[in-house]
């Protein structure tokens, strides 16, 4: 099917398109992108690698591995979007590598090379391996973990490198976002060897004190150091607080209903949806063989966790969608209905195509300013270039779904590689333009003015990013201070100095750029 030059020449088209093109285009986005940055930004001017901080307070969102990467990226290639999303990249192509190797491992090339052509073309991990966040990284590690895990329990002398080689991912996974990265490693193999009866044989690895010195070695010294150099600040509030309290409870906003991972899963997989939809009447027969089995336990555990998460966000599933590429490649051959396959890339295109026509009619029932102008804003960014492309992008997956010479996953496969020229070559660039580039605009304009600048009842970190300092939030401004806030919080913020003259010097989409005149300005 591929032979082997073809083939890694289409992987690496494959990786470029899904990683790496567009990489630097755009402005950075808040929230996740903009804190991150900022963090390690701080990391950078003050020279302290142990604590994280944001706009001068210590960040305990995450551990300190993606900074550390994001620093040592960016001290090669200066400070910009392109360096600071660069790890991201790297690690997600590492990720498709190690898929690929496990996969030929255990199967054969053709299958490996069908598997890794899923992920680099799916919508969410592109979406992840191209954003300055920790999530591509914490992937790579899970994922090479659980391959790892896999090949241990499946020789028949199991061998102790290879046990360590566990650990030694479960460490840097830890250094990574902390518990996430054992936790469903370790619960998945305890099933998957329970339900083969070798819970023995579980206990053996994880009882293993080798194993766990290497662990300690990787990620215990930064654990040790923040502590000194903090105290317990980010124990109590990474592990109560963003770890416990994010799965009993609703952290920024990230709330959603009981079967929100029912309705998420589906965009998550675009444009392969139909792919996996057509593996859920296999689930008894994929349960008879131990790495199907392996992979369903993998992924079922993952989706079940963070269903019963208070906090739900997408890119959570993404910790347990690897499993799903492997089997749909394993069995591509029982895709066989063309409209299966093709219905919700073809739903998601007709969807792209419509936003020109959809966003006037949301503008006008928006409620929030900021809303408001976004929306306006939108539908004047979306221009004919934007309906061009989606336009082909639309008639292309409708060739597809007629040209029978092909297998139907092959088509889907190209269906894939024309959502991602679509998704990160016109919605994108003009979703960033819309929602990010103000930001960033202002930002540049506050560092050139070169006066005293605060932050008022708005959280857009990429802001301080590109103004290059830290901007504390306040709720009263001095007069003369610049002010970056959502526009709005404009009302709000002229009410904190009743009779003083609020001056916009800067107002574009959603943000502003504001100053109260000072007295001696006439």
């Amino acid at each position: 099917m591929f032979a082997p030059p073809a083939a890694f020449a289409l992987l690496a088209l494959a990786v470029w398109l899904g990683f790496f093109w567009q990489l630097g285009a755009v402005p950075l986005y808040d929230l996740d992108e903009g804190a991150f940055t900022e963090a390690t930004r701080e990391m950078l001017a003050s020279g302290n690698f142990i604590t994280p901080h944001r706009d001068g307070a210590p960040r305990y969102d995450k551990p300190v591995l993606i900074y550390w990467l994001q620093a040592a990226s960016v001290s090669v290639l200066g400070f910009n979007e392109l360096a600071l999303r660069l790890p991201s990249a790297i690690a997600a192509t590492l990720w498709l590598a190690a898929l690929w190797g496990f996969v030929r491992g255990r199967l054969d090339a053709a299958t490996a090379t069908v598997a890794a052509l899923i992920m680099a073309f799916g919508l969410q991990v592109a979406i992840i391996g191209k954003a300055a966040v920790a999530d591509a990284v914490l992937n790579l590690f899970m994922a090479l973990a659980f391959f790892d895990i896999y090949r241990w329990l499946e020789t028949k002398a199991p061998r102790r490198g290879l046990l360590l080689r566990v650990y030694l991912w479960l460490g840097l996974g830890f250094l990574t976002k902390g518990p996430v990265a054992v936790f469903f490693p370790l619960l998945v193999s305890f099933a998957y060897c329970l339900s083969l009866g070798r819970w023995r044989d579980w206990l053996r690895a994880v009882l293993a004190p080798l194993g766990w010195l290497v662990f300690i070695a990787v990620a215990g010294p930064w654990y040790l150091a923040i502590f000194i150099d903090d105290g317990p600040g980010f124990f109590q509030s990474f592990f109560l607080d963003h770890n416990v309290g994010r799965y009993g409870g609703v952290k920024h906003g990230h709330a959603g209903f009981a079967g929100y991972y029912f309705v998420m899963l589906p965009v998550v997989l675009l444009p392969f949806t139909g792919w996996f939809l057509r593996l859920l009447p296999m689930v008894r027969s994929l349960w008879a063989e131990p790495l199907d089995r392996f992979l369903l336990l993998w992924f079922l555990f993952v989706f079940v966790t963070f269903s019963f998460s208070d906090t739900k966000l997408p890119h959570y599933m993404v910790y347990g969608i690897t499993p799903l590429f492997i089997l749909m490649a394993r069995h591509r051959d029982a895709l066989r209905s063309r409209w299966l396959a093709f219905g919700p890339p073809l739903l998601f295109m007709v969807l792209l195509a419509a936003l020109p026509l959809l966003l006037p009619l949301l503008a006008g029932q928006a409620e929030r300013a900021h809303e408001q102008a976004q929306l306006a804003e939108g539908a004047r960014v979306l221009d004919w270039a934007y309906v061009l492309t989606t336009v082909a992008g639309l008639a292309t997956v409708i060739v597809l779904i007629g040209y029978t010479r092909i297998p139907v996953w092959q088509r889907l496969v190209l269906a894939g590689a024309v959502q991602t020229l679509v998704v990160f070559g016109a919605l994108v660039p003009r979703v960033f333009e819309v929602m990010q580039a103000p930001v960033k605009e202002a930002a540049l304009l506050a560092r050139a003015l070169d006066r005293p600048t605060v932050v008022f009842r708005t959280s857009m970190p990429s802001f301080s990013v590109y103004r290059g300092a830290i901007t504390p939030q306040t709720d009263r401004p001095a007069p003369g201070e610049l002010v970056f806030l959502r526009v709005d919080k404009l009302d709000a913020l002229a009410a904190t100095r009743p009779g003083e003259q609020l001056e916009a010097i800067y107002r574009r989409g959603p943000v502003a750029l504001a100053t109260f005149r000072q007295a001696d300005d006439g």
